[in-house]
């Protein structure tokens, strides 16, 4: 599943969706213009050996979070675990404002990089090996068929998640579209660099221990779609 038939130079190449909805209130454009320029990732410079160096605040292992919406899991998993420095991408203008107010109510600001971009340049920046974990959580699943090849997953983007996963490090993936599920294991277990970790058939039924939740699966359960849990493990 690569090259031309998974559409990975096409996926690479370009951002598919909007960039801005509703305007933003006064506060929110505020914190785009004045806290957004001090927290984001310059992919211009070269990237830090280690990324600890991103962070003004000591962390022990960094991990990123790509399309995180309004940042309710990415602002949650790292008030959970304060040694961990967090990267978050973000192109979508109102979700990164929100996150953004949540970063600066909580004063989280020492241990969180955005990126206000699509993620594959971001990836593509990072150096080998440097993250202990990349979450991707209910993804645009593109269910029109013409749309397939504009997936986040594919094997040209799953090459990337292992280049920048140090060894045992894990991709974690969420979405409540069942054939999106399908389509991120196949490419899981066709990729010589990751392994499931499930081990019974709940493993996939039941989010990992410290999931908070986020809106997009409180609509997904209110419109009757049932989520999935995907942990892939790099060999």
């Amino acid at each position: 599943m690569s090259g031309s038939n998974d559409g990975s130079a096409e996926r690479a190449a370009a951002f598919y969706g909007r960039r801005k909805g509703k305007a933003l209130r006064p506060g929110h454009a505020s914190l785009m213009d004045d806290l957004l320029p001090r927290l984001a990732i310059v992919l211009a410079s070269p990237a830090p050996a280690r990324l600890s160096g991103l962070f003004s605040a000591p962390v022990d292992e960094v991990w990123m979070e790509s399309g995180f919406g309004g940042g309710e899991h990415l602002i949650a998993t790292a008030e959970a675990n304060p040694s961990v420095g967090f990267i978050g991408a973000e192109p979508f203008v109102n979700g990164m404002a929100k996150a953004l107010a949540a970063i600066d109510d909580r004063d989280l600001g020492e241990r969180i990089r955005l990126h206000h971009f699509d993620s594959v340049p971001l990836l593509d920046w990072l150096p080998d090996a440097s993250l202990g974990r990349f979450y991707l959580l209910y993804p645009d699943p593109w269910p029109k068929t013409r749309h397939w090849k504009r997936r986040f997953v594919g094997r040209d983007n799953l090459d990337r998640i292992a280049r920048v996963l140090r060894p045992g490090a894990e991709f974690r993936f969420a979405s409540d579209w069942a054939h999106y599920v399908d389509w991120t294991l196949r490419h899981i277990l066709a990729h010589p660099a990751f392994e499931w970790t499930a081990t019974t058939s709940a493993d996939w039924k039941e989010p990992w221990a410290g999931w908070p939740g986020t809106r997009y699966e409180a609509k997904a359960i209110r419109e009757g779609r049932t989520p999935a849990y995907i942990i892939a493990r790099r060999r």
